[in-house]
């Protein structure tokens, strides 16, 4: 029985131009206000993406966040964290030095502030990410001892291709690298993705994940969609989301794609 709807944002929830269809704003708050859990799954912390849990009603004493790609659990009333993990400096150091000898621009990201690596090639990241956060350009020996939710390499789509195509065999090993937008590659560690943190959630529920309905549409989604008892992929997503999902949305992003799917799912909560 699902219990739980987990929601990527960019061209899942959101339209191309970031902002939400009202049918889905309209579909997730009768759900909501029906007693499902509605979770947001994102990348980027929960101050940059407060106005969509507002639009949404999910400010609950129940209701959670995760973000940093389940890095971070948080939740939405409090801001009080239920579950956090993430990377120590020196588990940078290998990535750092890809980036210097290939001319790459990193951002390394704890939980409050993002860190953009000043002795590397400039990045793109806080033009993309247009969110409230404080960057503070630092070179990677300066970089504080603390706890780091992932690494960022932000740059055109074609330079991150080829960041790709040379990821080494061990590199891949230490981090989960994953593509959440074509401009920004990110590396989170080797075992997390957005199902640890929606784990986290359902345990703390006393659930787990035959409760849980996933939407997403890129590779960063990949974890949840495969382990939810309904992976929903949209119709906008990647080859690769599709083929590991159990259903697709009717119709894309910028046509409400979630709510087309909800309403066919649960029509008697939603008549």
């Amino acid at each position: 029985m699902i219990k739980m709807i987990a929601l990527d944002l960019d061209e899942t929830l959101l339209n191309t131009d970031k902002t939400i269809n009202p049918q889905n704003v309209a579909t997730l708050r009768r759900l909501h206000e029906s007693g499902l859990k509605v979770i947001l799954c994102t990348g980027r912390p929960i101050n940059a993406i407060w106005g969509y849990i507002e639009q949404l009603g999910l400010t609950d004493a129940a209701d959670f966040t995760i973000t940093f790609n389940g890095a971070l659990v948080i939740n939405n009333a409090t801001k009080e964290t239920l579950a956090q993990s993430g990377l120590s400096r020196g588990d940078f150091k290998a990535l750092h030095a890809f980036a210097r000898e290939n001319g790459y621009p990193l951002d390394v990201l704890d939980f409050d502030q993002v860190y953009p690596l000043s002795d590397l090639t400039p990045s793109i990241y806080q033009q993309m990410l247009k969110a409230p956060m404080t960057f503070t350009p630092t070179a990677f020996t300066d970089l504080p001892e603390s706890l780091y939710s992932k690494a960022v390499m932000a740059t055109d789509a074609a330079t991150l291709d080829q960041a790709v195509s040379k990821l080494t065999p061990a590199l891949r090993d230490q981090y989960h690298a994953v593509r959440s937008q074509p401009k920004i590659l990110e590396f989170l560690a080797a075992d997390m993705d957005k199902a640890v943190g929606l784990g986290q959630l359902l345990t703390h529920f006393g659930w787990d994940f035959t409760n849980l309905m996933a939407f997403g549409d890129a590779e960063n989604d990949l974890g949840m969609i495969k382990a939810a008892c309904d992976g929903v992929a949209m119709l906008n997503g990647q080859p690769a989301v599709k083929a590991a999902a159990n259903h697709q949305t009717p119709v894309d992003n910028n046509a409400a794609g979630v709510a087309a799917y909800l309403e066919q799912v649960f029509p008697q909560l939603l008549s």
